[in-house]
């Protein structure tokens, strides 16, 4: 089954506080058990392409987007290629909430997340370092300025 269709198939079943990984081909197996892995065969954008595609359907979920900070100091002279492959990136992401957060903060926050929530890691052909995306689902029909209004009602109530 492609990886397409596994996403298309379990989109439905995720929700707030799940994510998505669109990763490098060196991203480490994990042993948590609440992370999958799906191997796309394709280069990065191509997948990341799909992912943000079928989010883009959802109406349920929408994505917060993090990237490697490190990325931001990567260029061609450290790896050939990576200049074309973050202009195509910034393109893509383009109007999506993005945040550039350290490599190793991004394990601990899904380290976190595995515990209690599915995280969905898709494989790349990308033999660029620190360009894979990682994506936390957050509730697409709810925002944080409702959940504040509501937090303040329950604090009134006390």
């Amino acid at each position: 089954m492609s990886y397409k269709k596994e996403l298309k198939e379990i989109l439905p079943l995720l929700g707030h506080r799940n994510w998505i990984l669109v990763v490098d081909k060196a991203y480490p197996l994990q042993s948590s058990e609440g992370i999958r892995y799906i191997d796309s065969g394709e280069d990065l954008l191509p997948a990341l392409t799909a992912v943000l595609e079928q989010l883009s359907q959802a109406s349920h979920v929408k994505p917060i987007v993090y990237l490697d900070k490190e990325l931001s100091c990567m260029d061609d002279t450290l790896s050939p290629g990576c200049d074309k492959l973050k202009e195509e990136l910034a393109a893509l992401t383009q109007g999506w909430d993005v945040q550039q957060i350290l490599h190793d903060e991004v394990f601990a926050k899904l380290d976190a997340a595995s515990k209690l929530f599915n995280v969905l890691v898709i494989k790349t052909e990308s033999l660029i370092p620190y360009t894979s995306v990682f994506i936390e689902l957050d509730c697409g029909y709810w925002s944080s300025d409702r959940e504040q209004v509501l937090r303040e009602r329950l604090a009134s109530l006390k």
